[in-house]
């Protein structure tokens, strides 16, 4: 099942994006380390962000447990675009459907949003994501990027349109 982040589950969103953080460190433009540190009141206006019109997050839930997570927000320059943000599926959880709900998901809300674009990064050290991502529509736009976290890696622009 599907549920948007709000702060009444703020505190599931950050377990599972601990534990996302943890999993797959290369990943994510944040990391464990500054995110553990984090106060309640910032878990809750992180969930506050991602439940508002400019942006969007999505938990997979199986029972009381979160197994997987998903970000969107507005390009504030280009109104007709949207990101795709955070993206993590539990690895007992992987090739079982979850993270094309998850994408389903971001696909749906940037659509009411009445944006024409989706884009993410990927990192070029992760070709699993990358032939997921493929596998749902996108595709390489030959934008890239260092890494933040480590420049020696590359991050790719992929893009999908939203119809």
């Amino acid at each position: 099942m599907i549920q948007a982040i709000t702060p009444q589950n703020a505190f599931v969103f950050k377990a599972v994006r601990l534990r996302a953080l943890r999993d797959t460190p290369h990943a994510f433009s944040s990391t464990y380390a500054r995110e553990s540190q984090f106060t309640d009141s910032e878990w809750l206006a992180c969930a506050e962000r991602m439940n508002g019109e400019s942006g969007a997050g999505f938990l997979a839930m199986e029972g009381e447990n979160a197994c997987g997570i998903v970000g969107s927000f507005l390009d504030p320059n280009h109104p007709d675009q949207a990101h795709l943000v955070s993206m993590w599926t539990a690895p007992g959880h992987r090739r079982q459907g979850v993270g094309r709900l998850l994408v389903q998901e971001v696909l749906n809300w940037a659509h009411w949003r009445k944006t024409r674009r989706l884009l993410l990064m990927v990192t070029s050290n992760n070709e699993s994501a990358i032939r997921f991502y493929e596998r749902l529509e996108f595709t390489k736009t030959g934008r890239t990027q260092p890494y933040p976290n480590d420049p020696a890696v590359i991050e790719y622009e992929m893009s999908r349109r939203i119809p």
